[in-house]
């Protein structure tokens, strides 16, 4: 057996293609969702994602006003600018690009911006409202990761899931999302992470196994059993002598040699990746619909 590859360019792009369509509906009622972006500092990986959003709202149609915050700056002036932009009804979504400089207040910066604009969902209460099944912005990598199941055609309702890693970003997040009692999930859900004795022990007994637990090889082949849908979630660096930039991208998983066994499984780079900036406009939309009180989209 060789497994499928889930194509996440190719499910991001058909999803906005489906964003741009809504953003012109929007617009005919006279909405223009607009996402405000606030970069403190001049890290590289920030920046080169704070452009890639930049070129995907333009190209959905979608208002962006970004804004660069010198490393130095102060928290209070990171403060002034969230409140402007709470305040600002031509902006509904809020991206604090993370990580922010040492001397500033990630946390007290979080819970600032206002939670119906959190459209990365990390604010504590959009993170309690995910956790008890209501109405939210959900965090966009573990959304995307259940929105490569449900257009992938992967049955999660009854599915035995194992999420290997914790984190507040996507183990613990995408675990939640797949326990709800709803359409897309309803699955029952194990977590694996570095207190776990024998991370092997559970994932074969998986249909699904999703891994975020920022390490290569993390899970190996004889870790799933046949037939299995393995969504990597990582993005790691590997000395590569034959590259150019000296460097590979690899995920968490062993792809060549559980591609031999899984049913489906996503690659590394092409994967998830794609799949997060996505759902950022997904909810940035979303946000948008709900000043006109219309219901939720697809």
């Amino acid at each position: 057996m060789t497994a499928q590859i889930i194509d996440g360019k190719q499910l991001a792009a058909d999803m906005r293609a489906e964003i741009k369509a809504d953003v012109e509906t929007l617009a005919a009622q006279g909405v223009t969702p607009g996402l405000g972006v606030i970069l403190v500092g001049d890290d590289p990986a920030s920046r080169s994602y704070v452009t890639a959003k930049e070129k995907a709202c333009e190209e959905a149609g979608i208002y962006s006003d970004d804004n660069r915050l010198s490393a130095d700056s102060s928290q209070e002036e990171l403060m002034a600018l969230i409140g402007r932009m709470n305040n600002d009804p031509k902006i509904n979504g809020i991206l604090l690009q993370l990580p922010l400089p040492k001397h500033m207040d990630e946390n007290a910066a979080l819970l600032a911006i206002n939670p119906a604009k959190d459209v990365d969902g990390f604010h504590p209460v959009n993170v309690g409202k995910m956790l008890i099944g209501e109405e939210c912005f959900l965090p966009c990598t573990p959304h995307g990761c259940v929105q490569m199941l449900a257009r992938s055609g992967v049955e999660t309702k009854g599915a035995h899931v194992v999420v290997v890693g914790r984190s507040n970003i996507v183990g613990k997040p995408v675990a939640a999302m797949l326990l709800q009692k709803k359409e897309h999930a309803n699955a029952t859900v194990t977590i694996c992470h570095t207190g776990t004795k024998d991370i092997g022990y559970h994932t074969r007994q998986a249909d699904i196994v999703i891994v975020a637990a920022g390490w290569p090889n993390t899970v190996t082949a004889d870790m799933v059993k046949d037939g299995a849908v393995v969504i990597d979630v990582g993005v790691n660096r590997v000395e590569d002598a034959t590259k150019k930039r000296g460097y590979r991208l690899v995920g968490d998983v062993d792809f060549d040699a559980i591609k031999e066994k899984a049913s489906l499984i996503t690659p590394v780079p092409g994967g998830v990746g794609p799949m997060t900036i996505t759902m950022l406009l997904y909810n940035t939309v979303e946000s948008a619909r709900r000043t006109l009180s219309l219901p939720a989209g697809r």
